[in-house]
């Protein structure tokens, strides 16, 4: 549900106040939205990335800079082969639409290509929801739009979203297009950047379900995307359809368990504030009084992942060894506390964590005296 105007506005002006004066927002794309929405319970990511805040500048500032982002020449390739599918009012692309996704339908031999330009996100938002309305109610048509811009409520906060593609089938159902620079041998992909595509594909799915929900007859959002790579080691684009279904319930269902941001930000100190400009010690306090989930997973996902790393592994915290380790100790939630488990010295015995350590204890002992006595033989 959308936020009331005047409590709206009233978030707004505290996630700015959160960033630093006058520093410039940076946008909540798909990408940075599945890693948030895998983790959850980090209350820490979520109003970093609801106020806007560049966490790479942030971490930069803490002393524990990231490497994580693509190069300046990976994105370079990328826009010259986006460039090139889309080129001649994206036949081709088109063409590949039609050859995975819908072989019943006409051949794409003209598409509408609608102007989504508009002044700030809102109104591309807006450009894009009425573009959609008219290309669904021509039907036998197709409709290209080209980096339309969807809204997604997260946590009471829009974030502002823009595939590559949205396709309107003559049937009137929509199809999201994923267009990525890494190459697809022999018919397949990485499986990783391949998974990575797909929780991104799934946010917009889930971004374009919500404008068809508004409109007076829903159409249908394809739940198989298409993902469009360049082919072998050419230049020459080929795609694959993939079926976000599982990625989508996951996503939708994280997103829901996300902790409403004018939650925490009413819980934060007065006067907190995460701009890089103040002194460390300041900015260390701010960053600090928000607690993190850091999981090692992070490490692939976030920016800030190097400095809470390092926060975690001091504290000695479970979670630092994985959440499979962690949801395994139950209430132990330290290595000092496993270890002093292990040795019987703290924990209840019916524990079954506590149990288990202790037993896991005695077979190490047995076998490092075996061992002993072999060694002495």
């Amino acid at each position: 549900m959308p936020l009331p105007r005047t409590r709206g506005t009233a978030l707004r002006h505290r996630l700015a106040e959160l960033r630093g004066p006058d520093v410039p927002a940076k946008a909540l794309d798909a990408r940075a939205l599945a890693a948030l929405a895998a983790n959850p319970g980090c209350k820490r990511r979520a109003i970093l990335d609801g106020a806007g805040v560049n966490k790479a500048a942030l971490a930069g500032a803490l002393g524990s800079p990231s490497a994580f982002g693509q190069s300046q020449f990976a994105l370079t390739r990328g826009n010259a082969f986006e460039a090139k599918v889309k080129a001649d009012g994206g036949a081709e692309l088109l063409r590949l639409v039609r050859e995975k996704l819908d072989r019943g339908a006409e051949p794409p031999a003209h598409a509408r290509v609608p102007e989504l330009t508009a002044t700030g996100p809102e109104g591309r938002t807006a450009r894009t929801a009425l573009a959609l309305r008219e290309a669904t109610k021509a039907p036998g048509e197709w409709t290209l739009l080209d980096h339309p811009m969807l809204a997604l409520d997260v946590a009471g906060s829009p974030a502002f979203l823009e595939p590559d593609a949205v396709v309107v089938h003559p049937d009137g159902s929509w199809t999201v297009v994923e267009i990525k620079s890494f190459p697809m041998l022999d018919g397949s992909a990485d499986p990783a950047k391949v998974g990575a595509a797909a929780r991104q594909a799934a946010v917009y799915v889930l971004a374009l379900e919500q404008v068809a929900a508004r409109l007076e007859s829903a159409p249908r959002v394809r739940e198989r995307v298409l993902l469009v790579c360049p082919k072998d080691f050419s230049n020459l684009p080929t795609a694959s359809a993939v079926d976000v279904r599982k990625q989508r319930a996951v996503t939708a269902r994280q997103l829901d368990r996300l902790t409403r941001i004018e939650d925490i930000a009413d819980a934060l100190p007065a006067g907190t504030c995460f701009s890089p400009e103040l002194p460390a010690a300041d900015l260390t306090a701010a960053v600090e009084s928000v607690p993190a989930a850091y999981a090692p997973e992070c490490l692939s996902a976030c920016e800030l992942a190097f400095h809470c790393r390092a926060r975690s592994l001091e504290s000695g915290a479970v979670t630092s060894l994985g959440r499979s380790v962690r949801a395994e100790l139950g209430g132990l939630t330290t290595v000092e506390d496993v270890l002093s488990a292990a040795r019987g010295e703290s924990g209840d015995p019916d524990d079954p964590a506590v149990a288990a350590l202790r037993r896991a204890a005695r077979l190490r002992a047995e076998a490092l005296g075996q061992e002993a006595v072999a060694g002495c033989r």
